[in-house]
């Protein structure tokens, strides 16, 4: 994935005037008949999924421009002001206890676009897995706390969900869309990710990850108690011989971290830390033995395997069998277009233009 650039999307806490939630919602009420009625439905959540589109679209908005309520107030304005029986989508999800209603709202949605109980499994599937790849196998620091799902009538979707990081006090926002995804949930399947770059980042999804993926699924399908020793010695916690020393102490620091080399080229080459987690789900572990996952999207699917367990069995991917995961990160897009300057990039001129050009008719055409 190409890195086009960086962004900060700085955690700002209060909430929006109702003086500006009243205009916005009116705006963006008359955006979307526009934009539905020139670009079809499925037009309208490709757009949104685009991840400068729809920075755009909150300036558009009067919104925040480099703020993480970007993210959690357009998304909650579009939610109030779009009526699926109206517009041909409709929203699930949002912020907070909002995004954990995420499933429910499908079963509504299913109900005003009259979708089929198969489609409507898919998409409750669709909703929940990617929220899994963004917590666990994309391990960049940021905790999701925002999940939004775009749904069209015939059972296309989005998704734009939100970690934050309350250390750094940043977030970073995913965009994810069905019809780039199909059905390949878990390598690369993002439209692209919006935040600040991170010099470190555990990505199971990257293509560069594959063969650690397969490694990870013939690890879940071993003995737990195998699996368990290995993991034990790697950490410095399990039986040894006097005269025996574990990686962590031939480094000399604690024994639950220790360094090492990252595989990317050797004139890219940068120190990466390994941090053995201090707990691993054995009973998520045992369950995965006792399934015998076919593939990772069925062993991420499996109820406990989670970050840390992830991450474990990625270590002792790379660590014993020499299949490594990606330690890249896989941001890829800025809320801006550029700089004249050329920081953080040169302008594109081109989806400048184009997002502008849209934006601009949708707003003349508009009948406020």
């Amino acid at each position: 994935m190409k890195e086009l650039g960086t962004v900060d999307l700085p955690l700002h806490g209060g909430k929006a005037p109702q003086w500006l939630l009243k205009r916005m919602k009116s705006l963006a009420y008359a955006i979307f008949k526009v934009i539905v009625d020139e670009y079809g439905v499925d037009g309208a959540i490709e757009k949104l999924a685009d991840p400068l589109w729809f920075q755009s679209l909150s300036c558009a908005l009067a919104y925040d421009w480099h703020s993480s309520g970007t993210t959690t107030v357009v998304c909650g304005v579009l939610k109030s002001v779009i009526e699926p029986e109206e517009f041909g989508f409709g929203i699930a999800g949002g912020k907070g206890k909002a995004s954990r209603k995420t499933l429910s709202d499908i079963d509504a949605l299913g109900d005003k676009l009259r979708l089929s109980d198969g489609k409507l499994a898919e998409l409750k599937y669709a909703s929940r897995i990617s929220a899994k790849v963004d917590n666990a196998c994309v391990q960049d620091g940021y905790q999701l706390y925002h999940h939004s799902m775009f749904i069209t009538e015939k059972g296309e979707w989005a998704v734009i969900q939100q970690g934050m990081n309350p250390r750094d006090r940043y977030a970073r926002r995913y965009h994810w869309l069905s019809s780039s995804v199909k059905k390949r949930y878990v390598e690369e399947p993002h439209l692209g990710i919006v935040g600040r770059q991170c010099e470190t980042v555990l990505d199971l999804t990257s293509k560069e990850s594959r063969g650690c993926r397969g490694t990870t699924v013939d690890l879940a399908r071993t003995e737990p108690r195998e699996l368990e020793r290995v993991y034990k010695e790697l950490s410095g916690r399990g039986a040894k011989r006097r005269d025996q020393r574990t990686l962590a102490e031939f480094d000399l620091i604690p024994a639950v971290e220790f360094k090492g080399k990252s595989t990317v080229p050797a004139e890219e080459e940068e120190a990466i830390l390994y941090r053995m987690p201090r707990r691993v789900n054995w009973d998520a572990l045992r369950e995965a033995y006792d399934i015998q996952p076919a593939n990772y999207e069925q062993f991420l699917c499996i109820r406990g395997v989670g970050p840390t367990t992830v991450r474990a069995l990625a270590l002792v991917s790379e660590l014993i069998y020499g299949e490594p995961p990606s330690w890249r990160d896989p941001v890829k897009f800025s809320f801006a277009f550029g700089g004249k300057d050329g920081v953080p990039y040169p302008v594109d001129r081109r989806t400048m233009d184009e997002t502008t050009e849209i934006l601009q008719n949708a707003l003349k055409e508009a009948k406020l």
